[in-house]
């Protein structure tokens, strides 16, 4: 009798032990982080296919996201696909995209993530004034990209963002926090 208290004791402790880690593991992967991969050349030479990220979902929640983030977020017309983009256009300002440049409110945006000049503006060849809650992005492989210059993906709604990429866990050989600027 001893002996059978004493083992649903353990079996006690241990069940309460796993109902613990599966509540924090929820926790952390609701809130917190999530990996994912990438798939697809869009973000190359920043991000190549087969790269597995760690995404912050947390940080979003206390700051505004910021130009040339690097966000991940889910394809509106694809169960369980998830986009990743770099943040180009900030709520408040005019996108258009001209003779392969990015212009935001009429000027042309200083930055060199484009490996090429974009051949192909798509909807953001006419001028799109963005929203209070919405962002304008583009993969940093321009010509082989599906972004906000495409209808099926079109601007993002801040509560869109499910987080920024913060840490590449694979390949080893590229382990590390992933810059953004």
């Amino acid at each position: 009798m001893e002996e059978e208290k004493s083992i649903l004791k353990e079996l006690g402790g241990w069940l309460i032990y796993i109902l613990v880690i599966i509540g924090l593991t929820y926790l952390i992967i609701t809130f917190v982080g999530q990996r994912t991969r990438v798939s697809g050349h869009s973000m190359e030479t920043t991000l190549s296919d087969g790269d597995n990220l760690i995404v912050d979902k947390i940080s979003y929640r206390f700051r505004e996201p910021e130009r040339f983030e690097i966000v991940v977020f889910p394809y509106q017309y694809e169960e369980n696909t998830y986009y990743i983009k770099r943040i180009i256009g900030l709520p408040g300002e005019t996108v258009q995209v001209a003779d392969g440049i990015v212009y935001i409110n009429g000027e042309p945006l200083d930055e060199n993530y484009g490996n090429e000049p974009m051949e192909n503006a798509g909807i953001a060849g006419e001028p799109i004034t963005l929203g209070s809650d919405e962002y304008f992005v583009l993969g940093d492989n321009r010509n082989h990209s599906s972004d906000s210059r495409d209808a099926t993906v079109g601007v993002l709604k801040r509560e869109d963002l499910l987080g920024r990429a913060w840490i590449r866990i694979w390949p080893l050989d590229e382990f590390g926090v992933i810059r953004h600027e």
